[in-house]
């Protein structure tokens, strides 16, 4: 397929509530989408960077320059380009995943639209819906969290995750066990907020048949991780720290880990989440998708992702209306806490016209 450029588009989205965090509060999202334009056909992808670096080091303005300046006119420095050559072309420039995901993303959907295939089928789908589980953030106080949990289980969501720091961990937890009992499915995301000094802290969630702690140290403590796997029962999962096949293989091999948080942002695209997704399956690791406030054109890409035979758990790819009240595509809507896998050509799923226009705060044309 022959490119013949990349629009940089930035959109302006209202959370529908705060969602706080370890490292923070977001109540709305700036979010930078990419569309290919090829020959034949357009595609979308979507940069998860938040606004400030603060989950990692990239950020929204930063993956901007960097695809402005380097990726774009590296891969238009190609005669021809379709989502394999992506990584390739790019190699060279350290870093910045999540733009190089972005990019790979809308240059897959074009190519795929094109050739009349899914995104879930080029993955390696084996499944026509994903169940969905969802992520609380901190809540002010135990109550407020007892009224937010419950109205997920409402909803019909099979997993409940909460995000914990220092001061709040074990009490809403057991607060939780306690009002919803031991049938639901729990999890907690600490977002590196522990150090190895806070092994005992989370060595007293183990009373609580959590189904994982989700990165609590800090993402270069592989080793930290290791030893705290050892000392609590609680499986250990790693988010942050895996940002490659080979950075979840080693993590594997020195038991730092027995789940892996997939997400596809995180690690440069979706290509290389497959290759985690093979390298986790062939060891017996399981696997889910985990989110960043994607929009629909994200989270459609997350759902097909999640449709691959070692997404075993449920992952954070919830509905839209999580997050936003208005989505920029179609919504997700929850079914018996399911979302459909989308089967039409590419990621499955465009943007609404006159919803984009409306949220849209700059584009930019970057010819090839």
């Amino acid at each position: 397929m022959k490119l013949t450029g990349i629009e940089l588009r930035r959109i302006r989205m209202p959370l529908v509530a705060p969602f706080r965090t370890s490292f923070g509060t977001e109540t709305e999202r700036d979010i930078l989408l990419l569309r290919a334009v090829g020959d034949e056909a357009a595609g979308w992808g979507e940069c998860v960077a938040m606004s400030d670096p603060l989950y990692s080091s990239e950020y929204v303005e930063a993956a901007a320059d960097v695809l402005r300046r380097y990726l774009v006119p590296a891969l238009g420095a190609r005669p021809e380009a379709d989502g394999t050559a992506v990584a390739p072309a790019l190699h060279r420039f350290k870093g910045h995943r999540m733009a190089k995901a972005a990019l790979e993303t809308a240059v897959l959907d074009a190519e795929l639209r094109a050739a009349g295939r899914s995104f879930a089928r080029e993955l390696g789908a084996v499944h026509d819906r994903v169940p969905c589980g969802v992520s609380v953030g901190i809540m002010n106080s135990i109550p407020e969290l007892l009224e937010s949990v419950q109205g997920y289980i409402d909803e019909g969501y099979v997993r409940i995750k909460l995000k914990i720091e220092p001061g709040w961990d074990v009490e809403p937890v057991r607060a939780v066990r306690e009002r919803f009992g031991d049938e639901v499915l729990l999890q907690v995301d600490a977002n590196t907020a522990y150090t190895r000094a806070d092994a005992a802290v989370l060595a007293a969630l183990d009373p609580f048949d959590l189904l994982l702690i989700e990165q609590p140290l800090d993402e270069e403590d592989i080793l930290g991780h290791a030893d705290l796997a050892r000392q609590v029962r609680t499986p250990i999962c790693l988010d942050e720290s895996i940002v490659s096949a080979k950075a979840a293989a080693d993590a594997i091999r020195l038991g730092a880990c027995s789940i892996v948080n997939i997400k596809p942002g995180r690690v440069g695209g979706y290509l290389e989440a497959r290759r985690i997704h093979d390298v986790c399956q062939a060891s017996g690791i399981p696997v889910w998708c985990g989110g960043m406030l994607e929009t629909g054109l994200g989270r459609a890409a997350n759902v097909a992702l999640a449709a691959l035979p070692g997404f075993t758990l449920p992952g954070d790819t919830s509905a839209s209306g999580r997050y936003y009240r208005t989505d920029v595509t179609e919504p997700f809507v929850l079914a018996d806490g399911h979302l459909p896998v989308p089967a039409a050509p590419g990621i499955g799923i465009d943007p609404l016209p006159e919803v984009l226009a409306e949220i849209t705060t700059s584009t930019e044309w970057l010819p090839l």
